[in-house]
């Protein structure tokens, strides 16, 4: 699609946080579902010792559809290589709604557009606002996954916008003691 100036509508015209979220759905008229569907994947109820994060560097917005490729390309990782034998957790909810005021250039667009009379825009999708240091998804494996679970990240951080870093930690189990 092409704007104002024959610019090209990409992503990227999206991951700089500007302004106020515009998130308020009940005055929003026919926004799009996120299509992220599954927040949790794997064994939910089972107890790992090792958490992976994959962590944002920089702060930025994260479009809907870029968090379920993230999602879809670290998951199918560990599908394949742990079975079920992992937890994990998609942290950031895209709340915030894109908009895009549409123009139309060529031959008689002049009778198809208004240009920037009540330019608010049509909704065209949702991001998630993330900040530096955020964790963005974790990865909980025993000690036999940490590898996996560390190459899963790395498979899906190509997906996302902004760079990331992966943390590997120590579970802290705490043993309750009755006298």
């Amino acid at each position: 699609m092409v704007c104002r100036k024959g610019y090209q509508m990409r992503a990227k015209n999206y991951r700089a946080v500007k302004g106020q979220p515009y998130a308020r759905r009940e005055f929003v008229k026919g926004f799009p579902p996120p299509k992220i569907t599954k927040f949790t994947m794997g064994d939910t109820k089972a107890k790992f010792e090792y958490e992976a994060k994959l962590i944002a560097m920089e702060r930025a917005q994260i479009r809907h559809n870029a968090l379920e490729a993230t999602r879809v390309a670290t998951n199918r990782l560990l599908m394949d290589k742990l079975a079920n034998n992992y937890r994990l957790n998609v942290h950031p909810y895209p709340h915030v709604i894109l908009r895009e005021n549409k123009m139309i250039f060529g031959a008689h667009a002049d009778r198809l557009q208004d240009g920037m009379r009540r330019s608010f825009g049509k909704p065209i999708g949702t991001a998630a606002r993330i900040e530096a240091n955020q964790t963005i998804i974790t990865i909980n494996v025993n000690e036999d996954g940490v590898e996996t679970a560390k190459e899963a990240l790395k498979r899906g951080s190509a997906k996302l916008p902004i760079p990331c870093r992966i943390i590997i930690e120590k579970v802290q189990t705490e043993e309750v003691k009755t006298n």
